[in-house]
């Protein structure tokens, strides 16, 4: 690697944002080997620091490859290179040969392990900042700057916290969002297309999939004042067509029917009761006059024991109102077949609701 082609790469993706990949975390891996090493000038230097300060990125995988690798191979990188130079060759006749070839041989060995701890470093460190949920599991994680994020059932999202912006990746699911304040770096959260912009405040997203309804992106704001955005041009995307300006109690909530695109998302804007809403991170599930198939739903997001309707109940007109522990499913089913005069059976690892006969 050359000076002029190590300063090249700046670490940002198409959309502009910096993060550390693993080629960035390489060219760290070989500048502090080669700055550790024999042949360190007063140029590479000046060029180090050119690279260093091009981006944050680089700038971030220096500071964390210099200490990952100082505990791989648990030896300092100028030990290393001395072990190499102090090597001494049998026959004098060669040993300007022998010497070149040893040090050349230990600088590839010195930087082929600083790529690869590196390299290690930032696959360890993608999975760090990434934190799932299994079916009725919940989760709080605290940020490195202080927000907290409490997972829903079923959830998966990624965390990038740069010096520019505080990003995270909500690939399915459901989160409650407290931000810590601090204007210089926004917080953003993206999902399913869309992008949700706060500085300090609270609110909640969840992407819901469903094959009857078509797919639905509901975000709630508790506190604070966020910004709904399309997340560029995804043509699945669930987003508004403008951005959408949310203030405390507002609820978003966009849908597109089954198999239509982009274009046809439907966004509306209510004013919910919150608390009900965000009834989930008291593990409880609130109804109120909720169509039969929906309220089942939003139980089986909670249990992997699921509720079927059959008998055409998936399309009737039976509601139901009341307040459920989201994992018991099995109590849930009984009060609906209680209340409607329905049939509850179990089979096949399945709660069925029937119509009596």
């Amino acid at each position: 690697m050359t000076d002029s082609a190590a300063a090249a790469p700046n670490g940002a993706n198409a959309e502009g944002r910096r993060q550390v990949t693993q080629q960035i975390a390489a060219e760290a891996a070989v500048w502090l080997a080669r700055l550790h090493g024999p042949s360190r000038t007063r140029q590479m230097e000046q060029a180090f620091l050119a690279w260093q300060a091009s981006s944050a990125a680089h700038r971030e995988a220096v500071e964390r490859c210099t200490d990952v690798w100082q505990d791989v191979p648990r030896i300092g990188l100028e030990a290393a290179y001395s072990g190499g130079a102090s090597q001494r060759p049998a026959e004098a006749a060669v040993r300007g040969g022998w010497r070149e070839a040893a040090r050349r041989w230990v600088t590839t060995s010195v930087v082929a392990i600083a790529v690869a701890a590196c390299a290690v470093f930032v696959v360890h460190w993608r999975g760090e900042n990434a934190y799932s949920t299994k079916v009725g599991e919940q989760r709080l994680v605290v940020l490195e700057d202080g927000s907290r994020v409490l997972l829903n059932t079923d959830t998966r999202l990624r965390v990038d916290l740069s010096a520019a912006q505080r990003t995270v990746n909500v690939s399915r699911g459901e989160a409650f969002f407290e931000v810590a304040k601090d204007a210089s770096r926004p917080f953003v959260v993206r999902i399913a297309g869309s992008e949700v912009v706060a500085v300090g405040t609270a609110f909640s997203v969840r992407y819901a999939p469903a094959a009857r309804a078509g797919d639905e992106l509901t975000v709630t704001l508790v506190e604070g004042r966020v910004n709904v955005r399309p997340a560029g041009r995804h043509p699945d995307a669930i987003a508004p067509n403008r951005p959408v300006a949310m203030n405390a109690g507002d609820r978003l909530m966009l849908d597109r029917p089954p198999r239509a695109p982009a274009a046809a998302v439907v966004a509306r804007v209510d004013h919910p009761d919150v608390e009900r809403v965000l009834a989930w991170k008291r593990s409880e599930a609130v109804f109120d006059g909720t169509p039969l198939a929906d309220a089942v739903a939003e139980m089986n997001r909670y249990n992997r024991t699921p509720i079927v309707l059959l008998d055409g109940l998936g399309s009737s007109d039976l509601r139901v109102s009341g307040l459920y522990h989201t994992s018991d499913s099995a109590g849930f089913a009984g009060a609906v077949a209680a209340l409607h005069g329905l049939t509850l059976r179990s089979e096949a690892g399945r709660l069925e609701l029937t119509k009596p006969h």
